[in-house]
């Protein structure tokens, strides 16, 4: 066979396929046309392979159907685009949909944390129930405040961070039960408003908020997300509207575990405050300056990418390409 002859006869249907592969849309003559042009170029190079199956044109046919193939069958977006698309669209939109949700949660935190304080100086024999004087006043004046620093920044920032982020994921995905959540956020108030007590009752408060609020706002706050998300998706199997209940369900929950994602990171950030910030010798004014920087700053990012997140029609959830029908069809 003459391969150059072939070539020429045959040049401007591979043409015609790449140029089809390149556009960024078709429509449905031109769909049609790209899946003719691919089985014909594909029986091109059958053809090339029986005579020559390492010749340079059965290489470069090859590619040429790989391109093909990869545009019909729908290839995933470019890495990176997913990334970005993520963080500045998905995951705000679903931070901007639980706000208000997060401060209430915030608010009966402090409330029930408050009441542990003043049960503790309020109440007589609490404070002996919980020990003797001598392991107090061992807590309030030196193992509160040597717990951030008896290991390594780095290794006590990644251990904090692990058992955070796996806290705040427990709170999103077993938000369906609406105890979970509950459950979490009512331990985390207990333990600090026994603290907070404790220090309180051998006038160390001054110590307890310098060694806690830093990270804390932070760190708290990713926890009243987490527990409002989880709770987000309670009521979506509770209360689904005019959805179906597995619908409403499937729709909260794929939009929300993107918060449990993306406290992974925020949690990140707090864990290394936590770990470099909170017990450094730096002013006790300047370490809390940036505890409240980082928490300002994932508000900004909340509020203004979120707001104009939700504004354009996005909730959190995949793609309709990504999330697949919602129901059976034919």
């Amino acid at each position: 066979m003459d391969v150059d002859a072939f070539i020429e006869v045959h040049r401007g249907d591979w043409e015609r396929l790449d140029h089809l592969v390149r556009q960024r849309r078709l429509d449905g003559a031109e769909s049609d046309e790209l899946l003719v042009l691919y089985q014909r170029v594909s029986t091109h190079l059958s053809i090339i392979r029986s005579l020559d199956p390492e010749s340079a044109l059965s290489g470069a046919l090859s590619m040429r159907l790989s391109r093909a193939r990869t545009r019909f069958t729908g290839a995933r977006g470019n890495a990176l685009e997913d990334l970005a698309r993520f963080f500045v669209i998905s995951l705000p939109a679903a931070l901007y949909r639980v706000r208000w949700l997060t401060v209430a949660i915030a608010v009966v935190f402090v409330v029930v944390a408050g009441l542990y304080a003043r049960w503790v100086l309020g109440t007589p024999g609490v404070i002996q129930a919980l020990g003797s004087d001598e392991d107090l006043r061992q807590y309030v004046e030196q193992d509160f405040v040597g717990y951030y620093s008896e290991n390594p920044a780095a290794s006590f920032a990644g251990l904090v961070w692990t058992n955070n982020a796996w806290i705040a994921v427990q709170a999103v995905a077993f938000g369906v039960t609406g105890f979970w959540p509950l459950y979490i956020l009512y331990q985390n108030a207990q333990g600090i408003g026994l603290a907070a007590g404790m220090m309180a009752s051998y006038d160390r408060l001054d110590v307890f908020f310098l060694y806690i609020l830093p990270h804390g706002f932070m760190e708290l706050t990713a926890i009243f997300v987490a527990t409002a998300a989880g709770l987000r998706i309670f009521w979506a199997w509770v209360a689904p509207g005019r959805r179906l209940r597995s619908e409403a369900l499937a729709q909260e929950g794929r939009a929300l575990i993107t918060v449990a994602l993306g406290l992974v990171v925020v949690l990140l950030v707090s864990g290394l405050v936590e770990g470099f910030v909170t017990p450094s010798p730096l002013p006790p004014w300047l370490r809390l300056t940036i505890g409240f920087l980082v928490l300002a700053a994932y508000w900004a990012y909340t509020l203004i990418l979120g707001r104009r997140a939700v504004l354009a029609g996005h909730s959190g959830d995949l793609d309709a390409a990504d999330r697949g029908a919602g129901v059976i069809t034919a």
